[in-house]
């Protein structure tokens, strides 16, 4: 018995007992988000469970690497009951923040992002309101805390912090074992770092965690924090990337400059002004018309009767995708044509390189450049980035105060969507012409709130965001009702686009991709001929190339998507960067690709990625694409450029 109470066996015990944490912490990380991942096939519960324990590993090394050298440096000072206190207090607060705190809040995390918390949340999203977001969380998953701090109480009465710790050695051998037993748990701690011994070893990435189950969804699953977090901490800054053709093969294959042959547009649109709503969590699943399949047996015909009105008299969208999960990767695919991949663009240190993106483009033409968001001035690094792009003018939540005072702010991330969007209107109605306008929406987010008057007056619908969607395009229809015969209204083209899926669905389809990406998109132009359904894969990059050729640019342009109308020879799809592969959404299929191989091909109707059919259908010609323009993107990000610099 006298073993058990020897330092090198409490250690050993206290890090079983992490071990317990962590999965316990899965287990509740599945069970939060057991409707997004599905039910896990019993023949891949112990492979599941081997990956796990690999990156707890890591996890556990990671915080516990102090605690690991004050337990087992071979020095007597180790066995001081001041020193004992110290590792206690470490063991319990740093394990508590790092493994049971940071794992618990990324179950909550990952129900809205599908991805898991990283270094880049880190360094992202300023927002004065923050405090008071946590606490909305903290309140609504109340469950969630209380388990928190089970698992805390767990570590403290689990240490055993009253056990006198001894060594089973004395005299010269205590210090010739200690220094020993210090040296091999050095060794053992750096090939658990790197996950193996071996000389093939490297490091493990995240991408590994696919080498336990054939699904995208359940890998992340295995992951865990602070793994997650100090893996990613200087990657937006670090380009690495295969190479798979020379630079005159990839140019024939893929190339994302731009040579409009001649004014291709409609006379009638030239000079337009123009004005983008990115509309915060707009899934298709929202709408009756484009998926009218989801409301044949509901009463409820859709929550955007509005957007299904104008969409009746616009160019339709019918299959547009999201680049990403996260808002701030919306804005440069659709203002620069340029896609976030494993970073998102605007925080990598290479986004603060030249650029020529549409609103530069425009204003260059004349046209006055504005972004309008709701939310505090300087919030969530949009407005820095707007700058980047060539918008001038910037319109924020205290510029909407001092105009309006400060009666519609929604308590959490800016001004209710309706004021914010009439005060928009107000001034463009000022504006003089042509202008770029692009608003982004801010209602139709967690904590799902809309204002006191109009709480029963909406749907509830089947989801928690359901009445806010509603809300935001009730909006929209009262600011084309204020508007629309205004001259410069008449005079403008609109172009509707989501900023990602909506974290709440309420169809299974639209839990995994590629219905997990797929959003509202449309161009509206009053008294105009753009009127048709487009049912061809499109993206968010497609927006810039498709408005430009609209509005009868002849300047070369930079752009990683295509402009529909003229570009007929390109293939049309939509890539994006989830659970570490790149996944490409065609008319049919998703593909999944990890970098070196295509690895898994689906049907798009098969949503629970049942049926592999990779080898049954030939994705030769979309894998040779997808490797270009994969290589072509990181090329360029790693050379910073962004422009046409030949003539």
């Amino acid at each position: 018995m006298r073993f058990f109470k020897t330092h090198v066996a409490l250690l050993i015990w206290r890090i079983i007992l992490l071990y317990v944490v962590l999965m316990l912490c899965r287990l509740l990380f599945y069970a939060y988000n057991s409707t997004l991942m599905g039910e896990i096939p019993f023949s891949e519960w112990w492979s599941l469970v081997c990956g796990s324990f690999k990156f707890d590993t890591v996890s556990i090394l990671y915080t516990n690497a102090i605690f690991i050298i004050l337990s087992l440096i071979p020095l007597r000072i180790r066995e001081r009951s001041w020193w004992r206190r110290m590792k206690f207090w470490y063991y319990v607060i740093a394990n508590s923040l790092l493994i049971v705190v940071t794992n618990l809040a990324d179950a909550i995390y990952f129900h809205y992002t599908q991805k898991r918390f990283t270094a880049d949340e880190i360094f992202f999203a300023e927002n004065d309101n923050s405090a008071m977001l946590v606490l909305k969380f903290a309140a609504e998953n109340w469950y969630v805390v209380l388990v928190g701090i089970a698992f805390i109480i767990m570590l403290a009465a689990g240490y055993w912090r009253k056990t006198r710790e001894r060594s089973m050695l004395q005299g010269v051998w205590y210090y010739i074992g200690s220094t020993l037993v210090f040296i091999a748990a050095i060794g053992l701690s750096i090939g658990g770092v790197r996950g193996g011994f071996t000389k093939m070893t490297r490091p493990i990435t995240m991408s590994n965690a696919t080498l336990y189950t054939a699904d995208n969804m359940r890998a992340t699953m295995i992951l865990s924090n602070p793994f997650c977090i100090l893996r990613t901490v200087g990657s937006s800054g670090k380009i690495s990337y295969q190479k798979y053709y020379s630079e005159e093969e990839l140019d024939s294959i893929y190339s994302p400059k731009h040579y409009p042959a001649e004014k291709l547009s409609q006379a009638e649109l030239e000079g337009r002004n123009v004005v983008v709503f990115v509309m915060e969590s707009f899934s298709a699943e929202h709408s009756a018309l484009l998926r009218p399949d989801l409301y044949q047996d509901k009463k409820q015909k859709g929550y955007t009767p509005v957007l299904d009105s104008l969409m009746r008299h616009s160019y339709t969208f019918y299959n547009m995708y999201a680049n990403g999960r996260r808002s701030i990767q919306a804005l440069p695919a659709v203002w620069a044509s340029i896609p976030s991949y494993k970073n998102p663009f605007v925080l990598m240190p290479q986004a603060m390189a030249q650029t020529r993106a549409l609103p530069a483009i425009l204003k260059d033409k004349g046209y006055r450049t504005m972004f309008f968001c709701g939310s505090d001035h300087g919030s969530m690094g949009f407005g820095a980035f707007a700058r980047t792009t060539g918008i001038e003018h910037l319109y924020s939540r205290q510029d909407y105060e001092r105009a309006h005072g400060k009666d519609d702010f929604d308590g959490y991330w800016g001004i209710w969507d309706e004021k914010f969007i009439g005060y928009m209107g107000e001034q463009l109605q000022q504006s003089k012409e042509p202008f770029f306008a692009t608003i982004f929406t801010l209602t139709s987010h967690h904590p799902f709130v809309i204002p006191e008057e109009y709480e029963g007056r909406l749907p509830e619908g089947l989801t928690p965001n359901h009445k806010c969607v509603a809300y935001v395009d009730q909006a929209i229809g009262k600011f084309f009702a204020r508007y629309q015969d205004q001259e410069w209204f008449r005079n403008t083209i609109f172009v509707f686009v989501a900023d990602h899926v909506s974290s709440e669905q309420f169809s299974d389809e639209f839990r995994s991709a590629p219905g997990s990406y797929q959003i509202i998109g449309f161009m509206h132009a009053p008294e105009s001929s753009l009127m048709g359904v487009h049912h061809q894969v499109v993206s968010q990059v497609d927006i810039m190339p498709t408005l430009l050729g609209l509005l009868g640019n002849e300047e070369p342009y930079f752009a990683f998507g295509r402009d529909i109308f003229n570009e007929h020879d390109a293939m049309p799809m939509s890539v994006s960067y989830a659970n570490n592969m790149f996944q490409a959404i065609t008319t049919n299929h998703l593909i999944l690709f990890d970098e070196k191989q295509v690895i898994a091909v689906y049907a798009n109707d098969d949503y629970k990625h049942e049926h592999n059919l990779l080898g049954k259908v030939d994705v030769s010609l979309i894998e040779k694409r997808l490797k270009a323009m994969i290589q072509s993107y990181y090329s360029h990000i790693e050379a910073k450029n962004y422009v046409i610099q030949d003539n």
